[in-house]
């Protein structure tokens, strides 16, 4: 579990959303009071985001796992995060705009990069983000590791998640209420360097 430190902030959330609104080929996130940017997704990337969307949509044809869904995380609402999918409700964005809250979001998903600052971004600020906004899953495909990575239990006061279960590309991995979907993972092992 990550310890949020003080810091000052780059911007307000509203010169933030101006700037987000005109990037093409990165995508921005506002974390905790910081710029950050990600490279957009590689092939791989989205095959794997296409992969679990088609796995959610037979598992849970009540939930939408929506790929483009930015969202207010952090504490105070200060922060906004892009994750690579968000699992909710059919119809739950809807009239949301381009940043939604987390509340009602049951699950999120990051697909980790082969870039500089894939490990802080997707191993630690969005796990502290997503758990501080209540998000009962986080879930990381580390391709890195080969592995997936099952965050649970939300720590809504301190950020993260209490509980971490990981299973290698290959292994099956049960997704936990309220998600409720098994995962074989071996097709996996194609997606990765």
């Amino acid at each position: 579990m990550t310890v949020m430190a003080e810091h000052t902030a780059q911007m307000d959330v509203e010169e933030f959303e101006q700037i987000a609104s005109a990037a093409e080929t990165v995508t921005l996130e506002f974390i905790d009071g910081r710029l950050e940017v990600k490279r957009v997704a590689d092939g791989d990337h989205g095959t794997i985001i296409m992969w679990l969307i088609r796995q959610c949509m037979q598992a849970r044809p009540d939930l939408d796992l929506n790929p483009v869904q930015g969202l207010k995380v952090g504490a105070y609402r200060k922060g906004r995060a892009r994750p690579d999918a968000s699992l909710a409700p059919i119809g739950h964005f809807a009239g949301h705009g381009d940043w939604s809250d987390a509340e009602g979001v049951v699950m999120t998903v990051e697909v980790t990069s082969y870039d500089s600052d894939t490990n802080r971004r997707d191993r630690e600020e969005k796990p502290d983000a997503y758990g501080y906004a209540g998000i009962p899953l986080y879930l990381l495909i580390d391709r890195d590791k080969g592995a997936l990575i099952v965050h649970t239990s939300p720590d809504t006061e301190h950020g993260g998640y209490r509980v971490q279960h990981t299973v290698h590309f290959g292994g099956t991995v049960v997704l936990p209420d309220p998600v409720g979907i098994t995962l074989d993972t071996e097709v996996l092992k194609n997606y990765v360097r």
